[in-house]
Order: structure tokens, then C-alpha cells, then sequence
């Protein structure tokens, strides 16, 4: 059961390689004409920006999303990877490989997945905004949001590297 993590840039390279079974899209609303071509019933596509805090002009998470992206993370049986990916594989994507993770992993603390997450990528910054409404709607008591505080922020990278975590702990 693994989670890749991408930058759009490598895309199409990790779905020749790893064949992932499910892919989910995040990206900047007047950017989502540029997301890979997928099976579109194995295909989220979640046009958000990635700000923390809300701007002009700019598509804040929402409750919505989140629980779009939740549902569609229970279609998927693991048997293939499911791969997110965002512009820059750095905030969005890794805030929700965390949030599948916790999900998929109820009786784990999130201390424990965000510091696999931290473990298998540096640069992981996963998005807070993304985290607290999953952390609302999951009845984490904040716990999530504390944990990926608690990772910090990763080093600068731009964009990221691709990489793979377990989702089941």
C-alpha cells in the first residue's frame, strides 16, 4: 500500500514506472488544464491554491475538497500505488499523502505518520490549511495539525523529488 508523492514535472514518468492505480491532482485552478491525462474514474482532480491563509483572488481549501479527496482515497484498495502530485510535490501533495494516512491508519498516532513522511522526503511541507480541516473532519482533536507542525517546515526545495511512503502503519 504505497503513497508517491510527485511534482507535475515528473508525472508521467513515475505513472510509466510505478503504474499507479489512482491519481489525485492538485493544482492552482487556472493550472489544472496542464494535469496528466488518467483513467478519469481513477482521477482526482482538486483545483486549489496552495495558499495557508485566505488571498484574493486565490481558491483556499475547503471542507469539500477534503472530503472529495478522503472519499476517493477509499476507492482505492492499495493493491497498485495511488500517486498525488501538485506543482512543486511539496505542500499540497504531501498534506494530502499525510491526510490518506492518517486515515487509513486510525489507531496510529500522527506523530508517528508525519515523521515517516519527514523520513521519506525532506522537503515535505505539507499544506497546514488541508491538514486542520482534515483534522476537523477526521475528529483528530488537532493532533494532525500539531504533528506536521511538529515536523517543521522541510528544507527548500523547488520543486521536489518524487518519493514513496507506506500508507498502512
Amino acid at each position: 500500500m504505497t503513497l508517491i508523492v510527485s511534482p507535475l514535472r515528473d508525472v508521467d514518468t513515475v505513472v510509466r514506472f510505478r503504474r499507479p492505480s489512482h491519481l489525485i491532482t492538485l493544482l492552482d485552478p487556472h493550472l489544472m488544464g496542464e494535469s496528466p491525462r488518467f483513467a478519469p474514474d481513477r482521477h482526482l482532480k482538486v483545483p486549489v491554491d496552495d495558499i495557508w491563509e485566505p488571498a484574493e483572488g486565490k481558491v483556499l481549501p475547503h471542507a469539500d475538497q477534503v472530503d472529495r479527496i478522503l472519499q476517493f482515497g477509499r476507492t482505492w484498495d492499495g493493491d497498485s500505488p495511488l500517486l498525488v502530485h501538485c506543482w512543486a510535490g511539496v505542500s499540497r501533495s504531501t498534506a494530502t499523502a499525510f491526510i490518506l494516512a492518517c486515515e487509513r491508519n486510525p489507531d496510529t498516532p500522527e506523530a508517528s505518520i508525519a515523521q515517516a513522511l519527514r523520513q521519506a522526503s525532506s522537503a515535505a511541507t505539507p499544506n497546514p490549511m488541508l491538514v486542520r480541516i482534515a483534522d476537523d473532519i477526521l475528529g483528530r482533536k488537532g493532533r494532525m495539525l500539531e504533528a506536521v507542525r511538529d515536523i517543521g517546515q522541510g528544507v527548500y526545495a523547488y520543486p521536489g523529488t518524487p518519493f514513496e511512503m507506506k500508507s498502512r502503519f
